[in-house]
C-alpha cells in the first residue's frame, strides 16, 4: 500500500502518456449503504493500460476508494516523511521510517474482520450508441433493449459491490483477486485465451467469458448510464 502512495501514477492525458503524483486529484464518490467514500491517484493500477489504449481514448486513470479522510491522513504522514526509506538516527541507531510505519500498521490496523471490495469503472464519450434509460429503485439510469444514438456527452457506469462470504470464509479481497486469476488460469488449460506468450490481458482475454465466470462465483456487475 505504502508503495501505491508514494510512486508516481502513470495515466494517459490529452490522448498522451504521463505521470502524476498518488494522492491527489481527490474526489467524492457515493456507493449506496456505504457512509462517503473518497477516491484519489494512486500507482500501479493501470498497469498496461495506457499502452494498449494509447491513441484510442484521451483519458485514462485509475484511483483507490477509500472512506472519507484517508487520504488527508495518510498524506500527513507521507509528507512528514514516515514513508521514506532514507536511514535516520534515533537514539544512536539508524531507522527507516518506512520501516517502522510499516510495522505499526500491520500491529495496529484490523485485518481479520469482514471486509468489502467496491470498484467503479466509468466510460465518458460522445455519439456512441446508448441504451434509452428508465429510473431503477435506487434511481440511477437503468438501460433496455432499444437503442438510441445521442451525440450528449453520457457516462456508462460498472459497479462491483462485493463482501466477505461466511460460508467460504473467504474475504471479499481474496474473491475478488483469487476468483479472476483462476478464472483465467483455467480458460488457459481450456485453450480460451486468445494471444499466447507474455500479452496485456486486456488483448488476450475474452471479456465475456470472463465476466459469466465472475457472475458463476456471486461476483455481479451492476451497469447503469448516467
Amino acid at each position: 500500500m505504502i508503495n501505491e502512495y508514494v510512486e508516481v501514477a502513470r495515466v494517459i492525458r490529452d490522448g498522451k502518456i504521463t505521470e502524476v503524483p498518488s494522492m491527489t486529484e481527490l474526489e467524492s464518490l457515493a456507493f449506496d449503504g456505504f457512509p462517503p467514500l473518497e477516491a484519489f491517484q494512486t500507482s500501479g493500477g493501470t498497469s498496461t493500460l495506457p499502452d494498449t489504449f494509447l491513441g484510442s481514448i484521451k483519458e485514462l486513470d485509475y484511483k483507490t476508494i477509500r472512506y472519507a479522510g484517508h487520504c488527508d491522513k495518510f498524506k500527513a504522514m507521507i509528507d512528514l516523511g514516515l514513508c521514506s526509506s532514507e536511514e535516520i538516527v534515533v537514539d544512536y541507531q539508524k531507522v527507516k521510517p518506512r520501516k517502522v510505519f510499516g510495522e505499526l500498521l500491520q500491529l495496529h490496523l484490523p485485518a481479520d474482520g469482514p471486509d468489502y471490495v467496491l470498484v467503479r469503472l466509468e466510460f465518458v464519450g460522445t455519439g456512441c450508441k446508448s441504451p434509452h434509460v428508465s429510473k431503477g429503485d435506487t434511481g440511477a439510469a437503468a438501460g433496455t433493449a432499444s437503442e438510441i444514438s445521442d451525440r450528449r456527452s453520457q457516462t456508462l457506469r460498472y459497479d462491483i459491490v462485493d463482501k466477505f462470504d461466511p460460508a467460504t470464509g473467504l474475504s471479499a479481497m481474496m474473491r475478488t483477486t483469487a476468483f479472476p486469476a483462476s478464472i483465467i488460469a483455467q480458460m488457459m488449460a481450456k485453450e480460451e485465451v486468445l494471444l499466447r506468450g507474455a500479452t496485456p490481458q486486456e488483448k488476450a482475454i475474452d471479456p465475456n467469458i470472463f465476466v459469466a465466470e465472475l457472475a458463476r462465483r456471486n461476483i455481479t456487475i451492476s451497469e447503469s448510464w448516467i
